[in-house]
């Protein structure tokens, strides 16, 4: 157990230099990484909490959130090679679950909505990436290969592969990931992200038109409509001025009699 522990500590230092090219040493990520820092206290302070040590594990990981500025409850479930960048700001719940090879960025908030005592934290599965500032709260999963563009709000569960952005946070992105795609930083692809309020513009634009071609059309069929009635009406007024002009007109017998 003693040497899974120390070899779990080493990933989180490997983890780091595989993700952040500004990493020159893992001597240096030993001792200038708060994201690293906060996970070796984090380490710790779960392995006193597993033990039944609560106090004790509060109180390190209050030290560690006084020292880099993470919040890590030492009852939350973190697996392995996570990879905390910058850091500050960052909060995780006590009933969160964290799979490996996960990525948050600063001010991260894996946060619960409810005040009851059960499972009240997100489930964040393997090789997920929540972008700077963005908030997952209540208990929802988060699927595989997820990623979570910067100050976004998920509030729902977030398919396998899917990248969400926005308040609330919409899905803009639907594919399937492997192990071996490309890291994406923050969360948010560079390349072909569509664009929801352009996308939202180009809906209205569409609807807009069809709504103006249906205008059109009423139009020219109360047109015809129109044209059809006065054609009616003036054969009915034709018909009636033949009918007055033939009995305007005298019988000619008759009118000899009449003389």
């Amino acid at each position: 157990m003693k040497q899974r522990f120390f070899k779990r500590l080493h990933e989180d230092i490997r983890s780091f230099m595989d993700r952040d090219p500004a990493a020159r040493s893992k001597l240096e990520v030993f001792l200038c990484y708060p994201g690293y820092h906060a996970i070796l206290y984090y380490r710790f302070s779960n392995l006193f909490w597993r033990k039944g040590f609560h106090l004790i594990a509060r109180f390190v990981s209050n030290f560690a959130k006084v020292v880099t500025g993470i919040e890590i409850h030492p009852g939350a479930t973190i697996g392995r090679r996570m990879f905390i960048d910058h850091g500050t700001g960052v909060v995780i719940g006590e009933t969160s679950e964290i799979g490996d090879d996960v990525t948050l960025y600063q001010g991260v908030t894996l946060g619960g909505t409810s005040l009851e005592k059960g499972k009240r934290h997100p489930t964040v599965r393997d090789r997920v990436i929540v972008g700077s500032g963005a908030q997952v709260l209540g208990p929802i999963t988060v699927g595989e290969g997820a990623r979570i563009g910067a100050n976004a709000v998920v509030l729902k569960d977030v398919p396998e592969g899917a990248t969400m952005v926005g308040i609330p946070a919409k899905m803009v992105m639907a594919r399937g990931r492997s192990p071996d795609d490309d890291f994406t930083a923050y969360g948010t692809p560079t390349d072909d992200l569509p664009d929801p309020v352009a996308k939202s513009f180009e809906s209205l634009r569409s609807q807009l038109q069809a709504l103006t071609a249906r205008i059109d059309g009423l139009e020219r069929d109360n047109q015809e409509l129109k044209r059809r009635g006065n054609g009616a009406r003036e054969t009915m007024n034709n018909q009636e001025d033949s009918d007055r002009g033939q009995g305007g007109e005298e019988d000619p017998l008759t009118r000899t009699g009449n003389d």
